[in-house]
């Protein structure tokens, strides 16, 4: 028993470490592909759903596709309607691993396949580059896979005799909850709940536990996969803790329902038991109570977005958004979360600044711009904390593209509480014109950042506000030769000339490295309530 016992729980870790690298492998190959889909293809819940699905079942982990879509609220990117879409999805998806483990595994068994795989793999891993190295990683992931199962199936083999239905807890409502608490302890324990259906698979295979308590084990397992959503959510915004609640809640009443689906659909499971095997029984039902369970929900996602708003409301904001460190994993994911985060920091200053430079001039928004201070203190120390590799010279064009805006958008801050400018230029019948078409660009600039239209425009108004600020100097200069102005005239109308100017060109330089970084990476939709 000793020696099996340590083949079990040494193919338990192979396994998961085997998963994590493919995973990984996986969730690079896939890089801004990725993003895009999340980003742009969940306009609708049940766009969400599919886009759900298939990015789970893509890089294998409904945990990543989780903490992802949280760090995506807290970015801005998604709101919670799509958000919930999301997460209904991933829970279909994550379905996926459970029978590609059974096919790979245990019907085709590979597992002598996969040790003879697992040296060129790990080759054109550590020699390759580029796809071919992330290839090889794929490969080797699935490998180590395969031959963990493999071991979990030795190991299992004899464990008849120790561990036995009968000496679990039985199938009465007491016992099923009990194993589902097994299920949800395996999964967060493993942080993986692939890991905790392959293990049960393997226990269901060698007669350890029957096929209904194997069933309440995977129950169990849909509410230990919540952990990590929650855990990364800790500390977070109030959006991001709401999405993981709702992922929480939604898997719990899944789960509920889950029991009693069980008692009704045994016999049919047993008709797929006589027809197959009890392992395509337990991913039939796997499958079966979780479709059944976005089926329930989706038609009323957002009264449930209601509801999870209502039991964690969302208090005045204290920070412009809040970056997920969880994100720092997926650096293209981390620098499209930036990019998000500057067009809100952009967004707010120009806003602030087109209210001011109006007909009716509005200094109510510059006098909460102080909120940027911090939010742009959070930008560099995010930046700071992301690592890319040489090879992706896209990616650290996007890096260099974010951190001149930072340095743009921290100029333009000490410009913009230079009140006193602002009165002075719409005052002047020479610089007001200049001064409100300044406003004008800068309010279109606030809703589209990046937009073609916004560059082209800021960059003709800062031409222009240029010409007019040497002929603006030179008029004055000859305005107090004549006796028309003061000295002191001269020098506050020629300051307020040149604010203008360098207001414009800091606007001009955020909008034209943010288009630059939009780019090389996905269009960012903006969030719908559909």
């Amino acid at each position: 028993m000793g020696e099996n016992y340590f083949f079990l729980v040494g193919g338990i870790g192979m396994f998961l470490l085997g998963m994590e690298i493919m995973t990984a492998a996986l969730r690079d190959a896939a890089g801004s592909n990725l993003r895009r889909i999340l980003t742009r293809f969940t306009t609708t819940p049940m766009h969400g759903v599919l886009t759900g699905a298939a990015t789970t079942a893509i890089v294998q982990s409904s945990s990543a596709t989780t903490v992802m879509t949280v760090g995506f609220v807290g970015a801005g990117l998604l709101s919670m309607p799509q958000a919930l879409g999301v997460i209904f999805g991933a829970n279909i998806g994550t379905t996926a691993t459970g029978w590609m483990v059974s096919i790979l595994g245990f019907k085709l068994k590979l597992g002598n396949i996969a040790l003879a795989l697992l040296f060129p793999a790990a080759l054109a891993d550590l020699l390759g580059k580029g796809a071919i190295a992330r290839t090889g990683r794929v490969l080797a992931g699935l490998c180590l896979l395969l031959i963990g199962l493999d071991l979990m199936q030795s190991g299992a083999g004899d464990m008849t005799s120790h561990v036995t239905p009968d000496k679990l807890p039985g199938s009465g409502p007491l016992g099923l909850l009990a194993l589902a608490g097994i299920g949800a302890g395996l999964t967060i324990i493993m942080q993986s709940s692939s890991a905790a259906m392959a293990l049960s698979l393997v226990m269901l295979s060698a007669g350890a536990i029957s096929l209904v308590q194997a069933a309440a084990i995977v129950i169990g397992m849909n509410i230990g996969t919540t952990f990590t959503a929650v855990l990364a959510s800790t500390g977070g915004s109030v959006p991001m803790r709401q999405t993981a609640l709702a992922n929480l809640l939604f898997n719990l009443v899944t789960s509920v329902i889950a029991f009693p689906l069980l008692l009704l659909i045994r016999p049919l499971l047993e008709h797929i038991v006589n027809g197959s095997d009890e392992m395509t029984a337990l991913l039939v039902f796997h499958t079966g109570f979780n479709l059944m369970g976005t089926a329930l929900f989706l038609p009323w996602t957002s009264r449930f977005a209601d509801l999870v708003a209502r039991i964690l409301p969302e208090k005045v904001p204290e920070r412009l958004f809040v970056l997920d460190r969880h994100m720092l994993a997926y650096p293209n994911t981390a620098l499209l979360t930036a990019q998000s985060a500057v067009a809100i920091v952009a967004g707010r200053l120009f806003s602030a600044l087109s209210a001011a430079l109006s007909e009716r001039p509005d200094y109510r928004p510059l006098s909460a711009v102080g909120i940027c201070d911090p939010a742009l203190e959070d930008l560099r120390g995010f930046l700071s904390e992301i690592r890319l590799s040489r090879d992706r010279q896209n990616e650290i064009q996007v890096y260099s593209d974010l951190l001149h805006q930072i340095d743009h958008l921290s100029r333009l801050l000490e410009r913009v509480r230079q009140t006193d400018n602002i009165d002075t230029l719409l005052t002047d019948r020479m610089s007001r014109r200049p001064a409100l078409a300044a406003g004008a660009a800068l309010a279109q600039a606030g809703k589209a950042v990046g937009a073609t239209h916004t560059v082209e425009r800021l960059e003709r108004l800062c031409a222009l506000v240029n010409a007019r600020r040497n002929r603006h100097r030179r008029a004055m200069l000859l305005g107090e030769h004549a006796g028309i102005y003061k000295l002191t005239e001269v020098f506050s109308h020629t300051d307020a000339m040149r604010w203008l100017d360098r207001v414009l060109h800091h606007a001009e330089r955020v909008a034209h490295y943010h288009r630059s970084a939009d780019g090389g990476l996905p269009a960012v939709v903006a969030p719908t309530a559909g």
